[in-house]
Order: structure tokens, then sequence, then C-alpha cells
């Protein structure tokens, strides 16, 4: 097919992506969700494009829509396994999981250099589970009510938890958006994202190395609460780790879209609640404090959800129009693979790893295993440059405003650029 990237519908599209995309980069400062401009923008890029082709040439439309339906297949196979990731983490989060862990770590009383590792480590471990977000976002809650209010803790503990939530999620399927685009899309078998392990641990390490010498000394005031598990929090974390098992598998031995083990995990917890229901009806619960599946599901971060959506619809608008193939032309052509890749993580920070792991998907370089692995660690780590560069710095700046701020992040871009850059050099010396 001709390229419209030089034709009236390819600019217009192009200028109201970027106008639309300039709103997600200010959410916090115009408090506009992000889901809302692009979800627009993505629909109205393709209407544009369906008026320009019915105009020329009649039948010409029916390739945009063939584009359309590839899309929604893509769209739904992710949009259905993260559905279900947020509805496991929320029924965690009501069975009182993360908190007893929190109240856990609270009465462990632990100095801040200690707390500042335990945290770190902790994340980076999480991440790959959990989710790099819902990690940030626990463990910056726990360094905060521990902090006493100390922003010389505060500020270098939560850039270190956002590191090693990004870090950390860089080396599994499940860590980050963009590891699951990857997986899903086959570039990266599911024992090869273990390769990533080393150059994320550096990528967390060396900014958390020289940061540990700025946090203060002393010991917090420690917490005597203790809050424990809510029953049925076992079987749930059971079921957790068997649905990530089922859609391993379905995806590795039976070939078939991991979101279908991810589904039957979700009936496996449909059924659970069910359970749970009855015996809170009979121990006399009140009706609004019983385990309702549904309110698990309804309580799932939409805006996520319909921002990926939005994303890939428009992001899949600029790579028919054209836009991507001359993209990969200017990056991989004139830079080279490794260049480019490193690159993908430097404009992660700045736009959304999300977007440019997606458009790099469709623009589908002939890269090598070697080079898949690059850059899904340059997209999922490049994001901690700038607090705004990924979920994780943007939900743990929502937990102390005042101190965690955009220009306190930017302090330590530099000790954080080393890492990024240190763990490009291991997997230099690795391939």
């Amino acid at each position: 097919m001709e390229t419209l990237a030089n034709t009236w519908v390819g600019y217009a599209c192009l200028i109201s992506f970027a106008l639309a995309y300039s709103l997600v980069i200010f959410e916090e400062k115009i408090h506009l969700r992000k889901s809302k401009p692009v979800v627009l923008i993505g629909c109205l890029m393709w209407m544009v494009i369906g008026i320009y082709e019915a105009s020329h040439g009649g039948g010409s439309g029916h390739h945009a829509e063939q584009e359309v339906k590839h899309l929604i297949t893509e769209i739904g196979e992710l949009f259905f396994f993260l559905l279900v990731a947020m509805t496991y983490i929320n029924a965690l989060e009501e069975r009182e999981v993360f908190s007893a862990l929190r109240s856990w770590l609270l009465q462990k009383g632990l100095g801040f250099r200690a707390l500042f590792w335990v945290t770190g480590v902790i994340t980076f471990f999480l991440s790959p589970l959990a989710d790099n977000l819902t990690s940030a976002l626990l463990m910056a809650t726990v360094a905060e009510k521990v902090s006493g209010g100390d922003r010389r803790f505060i500020i270098p503990a939560f850039v270190n938890i956002v590191v090693a939530a990004n870090a950390g999620g860089a080396w599994s399927p499940f860590g980050d958006i963009t590891t699951l685009m990857v997986w899903t899309a086959g570039k990266v078998p599911t024992l090869e994202f273990s390769a990533l392990i080393l150059p994320s641990l550096v990528n967390w390490l060396i900014p958390a190395t020289i940061m540990f010498f700025f946090i203060p000394k002393g010991v917090p005031e420690g917490s005597t609460e203790s809050i424990p598990m809510k029953e049925g929090a076992g079987a749930i974390i059971f079921l957790g780790v068997l649905t990530v098992a089922t859609a391993v598998s379905f995806h590795q031995f039976l070939h078939l879209p991991p979101f279908l083990g991810m589904m039957l995990g979700l009936s496996f917890l449909m059924f659970l609640a069910y359970f749970l229901k009855i015996r809170d009806q009979y121990s006399g619960l009140p009706a609004e404090e019983r385990f309702d599946i549904l309110k698990k599901v309804q309580n799932v971060e939409f805006d996520t959800l319909l921002f990926f959506f939005g994303v890939i619809t428009a992001v899949g608008a600029l790579q028919y129009l054209g836009y991507l193939a001359l993209l990969s032309q200017t990056m991989y052509g004139g830079m080279g693979y490794t260049g480019g890749n490193i690159l993908v993580g430097l404009l992660s920070a700045l736009l959304d790893n999300i977007p440019v792991m997606f458009a790099v998907l469709k623009m589908d370089p002939s890269m090598g295993l070697d080079q898949w692995l690059l850059v899904t660690l340059t997209a999922g780590v490049g994001g901690s440059l700038l607090s705004v560069g990924s979920a994780a710095g943007v939900a743990v700046m929502g937990v102390r405003r005042d101190i965690y701020t955009f220009m306190a992040h930017l302090k330590w871009m530099p000790v954080i650029a080393l890492g990024y850059a240190g763990s490009i050099f291991c997997w230099w010396l690795m391939v």
C-alpha cells in the first residue's frame, strides 16, 4: 500500500497525536486523566483515515478495516491479561496481604539505612510478580510511614524504590506492560527474560549504592500495630501463582494466547470468591463487608486499560500511515540496532514506555534475540531517569507530592543514568 505519510491526512493525524500526547505528559499539572485524550485521538485518527480512503478509490477503505481488526486482536489479548492481573492484585489488597507485609516491616525497628535496602530489595523482587506499579506504591507507603517526614530519607528512598521497581519489572514477562507486550508478541521466549536479571540488578545497584551514603543514620520510631491477613488470603496467593503458571503453560506448551490461561485463573478466583461470600454470609458479616469478586473487577484501574487501548489504536494508525517505517529507517538504519535501542530507553523517560515499545513492535525491525532483550531492558529501565517517565514514578509522586517532586528526582538523574549505562554495558558483556 502506498504510504499516506506525505498526505494531508498523515500530517493531520501526526499533529493531532502530538497534541493529545502533550496532554498525557502534563497529566499531573492539568489533572486530566491520561486515557481521555488518547482514546479520543486514537478513534479520530482512524475516522479521518477512513474518510480519506473512502474518497480516494472507494474499496481501499477495506485495508484500514483489516488493520483495525488486527489491532483489536492485539488489544484484546493484552486487555484481558491485565484485567485478570489487576483483579488478583485488588483481591490481595482487600484481604490485607500488602497491609500485613507493611506492618511486619514497620515492627522490625530497622534503621533508615537498613530500610533503604530492605524496601529496595523487596521492590526489585516483588515487581516481577506483582508488577512495578503496585510494588513501588506499596514500598513507598512503607518508607513514608517510617520516615517521620525526614526529606533526607524520603527523597533518595523513593528514587531507589522507583529504580528498583522498573529494574525488577524488566526481567519478567509480567513485571511491566512493555515486557508483557514483547512476550506475547513472541520476540523473547519465557525463560530468556532471565538473561536480564544481571543487567537489571546493575541498573538498580549502581544508583542505590551511591545514594546509600546520603541516607541519614538513626532509627525511626517503630510501630506496634499488627495487621493480620484476612481469611482466604493464602488461597488467593496460591491461585495467583497457579494462574501465572497456567498462562505460561498455555503460551509455552500449548501455543495458545496467555490471556486464556489468565482467564482460566480468574475463573478459579471467581469460584473461591463464591465460597468466601457464602462463608461471610453465614458468619453474619454486613453485606458491604462480604467478599465480592465483581467489586474487585470494578476497582480495576480502568484508566490504565483505556490508556492502553488509546495508545495502541493511535500508534497503529501512525504505523498504517507509514510514519513508523520512516522512524525505523531513521533510528535503526542510521544508528544501528544497539544505538536505536538505547535511544528507545531515553524516549521512554520523556514519553512513556508503552507507546514507545508498541511502536518498536509495529516497526518490527529484523533484530536477533540479543537486541530484543536490549530494547526490553532499555524501555523498562529508561523511564527511571525522570519521575514522570514511568507509571511507578508517577504513582510514588502521589505518596508525598510536597517532598518527592519532579525536580527532587531530577537531582538524582546523573546517578540513575550511571545505572542505565551500567546495565547496557552488562548486557554488552553478556552478548
